[in-house]
């Protein structure tokens, strides 16, 4: 609605509320479809509704768009119910020839001027974004020659003059500059890395060699992350061909892996793979060449459409739900003057972007692949692209040094196993082994420490720790203080110079009393670092924690299910309880991730009101088609309202309406493989955490012996928004509430707002802060892209 004023500083509710009255809005999606459209489409319409909007659905795309008729409908609150589950997208998408017309645009505005709409959400890849932004420019004019035509009168085209147009990009190759993450990119990936387990087994129960294609006939980014997150041997992509005699050096990396005892190996080929000269190199070519020149039995495995199946993961449903609510309020406050905008995510937050502008740069990386450009190709695609690409080549190609340096390096695990933390050790004993350095793991963590239960890993030792849950040097929750002499002896005994600590809060919490008791010994003056690693993200410094995505999947699959299990009973309400401790970043995302009706956390907390209104949604919920709730509770959010409390308040207030059941998900949050996320992220952070420890290593190196007091010397490291930082935990202390083992504050608290209000709760007054609009540089777009 042109000229509306949303202050990003705070909204009262009922103006919010207020702020689509009279606007008319529709979503489509266009394209290959993506998973995560749907929740993009629920959030958009529910959004839009939620601010007094009439929101249209737009069925088939663009095709649907030029056609009108039945294709065009209203929706209402429930049109886009149990839908944030489904892949794919509900209402369609198709290719269309004649949007590509003059013609059809003007059929086309021809349609939205007969419903009123003038805000139009479009859901696809950079082809639809720009038919879209083509149509926008040309809408003054397909207007007039509707007048002409006396098809509309000058009246209604002076009503409806202004176009409004915002794109959400969906599109699984992550190929679209400008944003980290494209709708349905770490979906697709999870599917990628499901078949890549099981193909390992088979692959190790045989000796086989597996050559997988998978999708990216421009774009290499699931190929690259796939082989990251699966330790392939090796990989082809588009954006880097491999240089000339590349098969003479495949084939020898693959001879010396099987000499070494390896009983299986993974090629990973792009769709899009060429060489130097341009020319394809397909799966085929790859097969034909390893069982010709080594005689490996090698089988090839296409993936195919099956890359684009299946259920979205906890991400994408988050990350469509944030950009949807995004979207809406992006059409709000457009302008005449404003140009059409993509919304985009970078680290945590949702932004925009000028549409045409991140068009142009994602197009700049197919010219730079074209003319051969090929490593400024791989740093248009943005700096979390030229990262996996490094990190792959250090850890596949590079091998153990020839010569020792000075340095030894521990390795343990604390606090409760987290999934992610194999793949951690596994990149930081070799690139410590790569440095030079003499790599130790500890069992059992401090404990284990104390005991000197520690020993030395060869680069081998870690082979096929990638995918593996839990952890596999064991881990302990004890705490230094409890047995800090015997470490410092340990230290000293094993000559340890540095310590990498992989764990949740108690692996912080340790560090932080190892670094107070370097006054009393000498021996704990070395280079510290924590990575954090827990299912409950309740570590100070970082905005995420080693293993809480595979935590949210696990609980999201679970609460899918008990959903599921009510499809044929009438009214019911499940109160499923999570894990997390004090922190409820578990409960909140995975109440986004199923549409959850509620989600109970300590840090937001509730009375007896608010329970109150709860059940009285509900029980207006329970009068309409959907005669099913779901209500989350974090474990620890109150004293006295437990789960068994609330079982009891809402059986007896629903009785006669709805019934209840409990579900407690206990360590199954803990366990599973980890997503490729968690492999990924272990992956660099091990890698991160081991090259900072060397550098410092370096400076505190005096006389033959390492001496580290600063504070500087022990950190935590984390991602935040989007950078890698290194925090003294002597500093983390100050905003650390040690008492409910929390940060003092959390980014991810915002996301409070978008679970309430696509639940459809009535808030009495509240912040919505909105997405700012960015100009940009074509270094912003691509080189910032990403983690």
């Amino acid at each position: 609605m042109a000229g509306t004023d949303l202050s990003s500083t705070g909204l009262d509710l009922e103006k919010l509320r207020m702020a689509g009255a009279g606007v008319a809005l529709a979503v489509l999606t266009s394209g290959g479809d993506a998973q995560g459209m749907n929740a993009a489409v629920r959030a958009v319409t529910r959004m839009g509704i939620y601010v007094g909007a009439k929101v249209f659905l737009i069925y088939e795309g663009y095709e649907g768009l030029v056609e009108g008729g039945e294709n065009i409908k209203q929706a209402n609150w429930l049109s886009v119910s149990n839908i944030i589950q489904l892949g794919g997208t509900i209402i369609g998408s198709a290719r269309c020839k004649a949007f590509t017309t003059r013609e059809g645009r003007l059929q086309a505005a021809y349609n939205l001027v007969q419903h009123g709409i003038t805000n139009l959400c479009v859901i696809g890849g950079d082809g639809s974004l720009t038919g879209a932004n083509i149509f926008r420019s040309e809408w003054g004019g397909l207007l007039e020659e509707l007048v002409k035509e006396g098809k509309i009168t000058e009246e209604i085209s002076q009503k409806y003059r202004h176009l409004n147009i915002v794109g959400l990009v969906g599109s699984i190759d992550n190929d679209f500059c400008g944003t980290d993450m494209t709708i349905g990119t770490d979906s697709a990936l999870h599917r990628i890395m499901e078949v890549i387990d099981a193909i390992t087994t088979t692959a190790q129960s045989h000796q086989r060699t597996f050559v997988l294609e998978v999708m990216g006939r421009h774009c290499g980014y699931l190929a690259l992350v796939s082989a990251l997150a699966s330790g392939a041997d090796w990989l082809f992509i588009p954006e880097s061909p491999p240089e000339d005699g590349w098969e003479d050096f495949m084939c020898e990396r693959l001879g010396e892996s099987r000499s070494r005892g390896s009983r299986l190996n993974i090629i990973i080929i792009a769709e899009g793979a060429i060489d130097r000269n341009g020319k394809p190199i397909t799966s085929n070519y790859v097969k034909e060449l390893v069982v010709k020149r080594l005689g490996f039995d090698t089988r090839v495995t296409v993936l195919g459409h099956v890359q684009r199946g299946g259920t979205p993961s906890a991400f994408d449903r988050v990350l469509s739900s944030k950009m949807g609510m995004e979207a809406v309020m992006a059409l709000l406050e457009a302008t005449p003057d404003t140009p059409a905008c993509v919304v985009s995510l970078s680290g945590n937050q949702s932004v925009r972007l000028p549409l045409m502008e991140c068009v142009q740069v994602t197009k700049d990386v197919q010219k730079a692949m074209d003319e051969k450009r090929f490593d400024e190709a791989i740093q248009l695609r943005g700096r979390s692209f030229e990262n996996n690409w490094n990190i792959y080549k250090l850890l596949a190609h590079q091998k153990p040094a020839q010569n020792k340096s000075n340095f030894s390096i521990a390795i343990l695990n604390v606090g409760a196993p987290a999934a992610g933390m194999n793949a951690a050790v596994r990149s930081a004993i070799r690139v410590g082994i790569c440095q030079g350095h003499t790599m130790y793991v500890v069992n059992d963590g401090f404990e284990g420490l104390s005991k000197g239960q520690v020993r030395e890993l060869c680069w081998h030792d870690v082979g096929g720790w990638l995918g593996r849950g839990g952890s596999m040097l064991g881990t302990k929750r004890t705490l230094p203080k409890t047995c800090m002499e015997k470490i410092a002896e340990n230290v000293r005994k094993f000559n340890i110079q540095a310590l990498l600590v992989i764990g949740g809060f108690e692996a912080y919490e340790g560090v932080l009393q190892l670094v107070e008791a370097r006054g009393q010994y000498d021996e704990l003056c070395i280079i510290m670092c924590v990575i954090p690693a827990t299912i409950s993200n309740n570590v100070p410094g970082t905005d995420f924690s080693l293993g809480s995505d595979t935590a949210v999947n696990a609980a999201m699959e679970s609460c899918d299910r008990i959903k599921q299990s009510a499809s044929g009973t009438k009214r019911r309400v499940f109160i499923v309880e999570t894990m997390g401790g004090y922190c409820g970043y578990l409960s909140t995302v995975t109440g986004i991730a199923v549409g959850a009706d509620a989600a109970y956390i300590y840090e937001d907390p509730f009375t007896i009101h608010d329970l109150k209104a709860n059940v009285e949604h509900l029980t207006d919920k329970m009068k309409t088609d959907i005669q099913r709730g779901l209500v989350l509770r974090n474990e620890k959010c109150h004293e006295h309202y437990t789960t068994e409390f609330l079982y009891n308040l809402y059986s007896s207030e629903g009785k006669g309406i709805f019934d209840c059941r409990i579900n407690v998900l206990g360590h199954l949050q803990q366990g599973g493989a980890p997503t490729p996320f968690d492999r990924n992220y272990g992956t660099k952070l091990g890698v991160k955490a081991v090259l900072w420890m060397s550098e410092k290593l370096k400076e505190v190196y005096r006389k033959g012996r390492v001496f580290a007091n600063s504070a500087e010397s022990a950190c935590v490291i984390g991602l935040r928004r989007k950078t890698v930082s290194f925090s003294p935990v002597t500093e983390l202390k100050k905003v650390t509430d040690f008492e409910h083992r929390l940060p003092k504050e959390q980014w991810w608290l915002n996301l409070r707002l978008m679970l309430k209000m696509l639940a459809h709760y009535q808030i009495s007054l509240t912040e919505y802060v909105s997405g700012k609009m960015e100009h940009v540089t074509r270094r912003t777009l691509s080189i910032e892209k990403g983690f």
